[in-house]
C-alpha cells in the first residue's frame, strides 16, 4: 500500500460474497467517510457486478470517490480465467508506484491483451457481456424452479446477481453432512457456515454454483442434490 495512508478496507459493494448482499447507499457514504478521515483507501473488487438479471448493474463506488477508491477487474468470469487479464483503476497519484512494481511473472500475453483491446473497440466484449446475461439468467431461472419444486422446505437468497445462490437448509438437517454426501454423488456443493470466521454466528446453508453447470443437466444436479439432504438429517 503507498506510504501516507493509514487504512484499509476490501468490498465488493455491488454483490458481496457469499451472501449476495448489495452494500446501500447508506453504508457506501459512511465507507468512503470513513477512508477520508483516517486518510485510508478502500480496495473495491468489482468481480461479477456484470451479471445482474432483474435490475441494471449496480454502479462501481470508484465513481463516488476515484481519490480513495482503488478498482480492481478481470475477464476471469466474462471471458476466460485462462487469459490472466485483468486491471487496477487508480488515483492519478499511485500512478507511477503501480507501474514501477514488479509485475513481470503476473503480466498476460501481449497477443491475448490485443486481441481484447480489438474486442473491446469492435463492440464485441459488450455482445458478449449481453449473451451471458442472457444464458446465465434463464440458467439461474431454470436451477431456482428446479429447487422450488423438489426442496419447497429450502428457500433460496442472493439470486439477482452473479453465478451462485444461497439454498438455506431446515434446521434438522447437517450442511457439513449434505456436502460429503452430495460429493459422493459427484456434486460440488459449500457449506454456507465455511465462509464465517466462528460458528457461533454461522448460517445454515449452501452455496451452490451455477456458473459451469451444463443447462440440461440442472434438473438431475437437484435431484441428486435433494438425495444428499435426504440422507443427512
Amino acid at each position: 500500500m503507498p506510504s501516507g495512508t493509514t487504512g484499509s478496507a476490501e468490498r465488493a459493494p455491488a454483490h458481496q460474497f457469499p451472501l449476495g448482499t448489495v452494500l446501500v447507499p447508506e453504508r457506501r457514504a459512511a465507507l468512503l467517510d470513513w477512508a477520508r478521515r483516517v486518510d485510508g483507501v478502500v480496495l473495491e473488487d468489482d468481480y461479477d457486478a456484470e451479471f445482474r438479471y432483474d435490475r441494471r448493474p449496480v454502479a462501481a463506488m470508484q465513481g463516488m470517490d476515484p481519490s480513495r477508491v482503488v478498482l480492481f477487474k478481470s475477464l476471469s468470469k466474462t471471458l476466460s480465467p485462462a487469459l490472466g487479464i485483468g486491471w487496477i483503476v487508480a488515483p492519478p497519484r499511485w500512478t507511477q508506484r503501480l507501474h514501477r512494481a514488479d509485475l513481470v511473472a503476473a503480466q498476460p500475453s501481449a497477443l491475448d491483451q490485443l486481441a481484447f483491446a480489438a474486442l473491446l473497440e469492435s463492440g464485441g466484449y459488450d455482445r458478449q457481456l449481453r449473451s451471458c446475461r442472457q444464458r446465465y439468467r434463464l440458467r439461474r431461472d431454470t436451477l431456482v424452479q428446479a429447487l422450488a419444486e423438489q426442496l419447497p422446505r429450502a428457500p433460496v437468497s442472493g439470486v439477482a446477481a452473479g453465478l451462485h445462490l444461497i439454498l438455506r437448509l431446515p434446521a434438522d438437517v447437517d450442511s457439513g453432512a449434505v456436502v460429503r454426501a452430495a460429493a459422493a454423488r459427484s456434486l460440488r456443493v459449500a457449506d454456507l457456515a465455511a465462509y464465517h470466521a466462528t460458528a457461533d454466528h454461522a448460517d445454515h446453508g449452501l452455496v451452490l454454483g451455477y456458473g459451469n453447470l451444463a443447462d440440461n443437466g440442472l434438473h438431475e444436479a437437484v435431484r441428486r442434490l435433494r438425495e444428499a439432504i435426504g440422507t443427512s438429517r
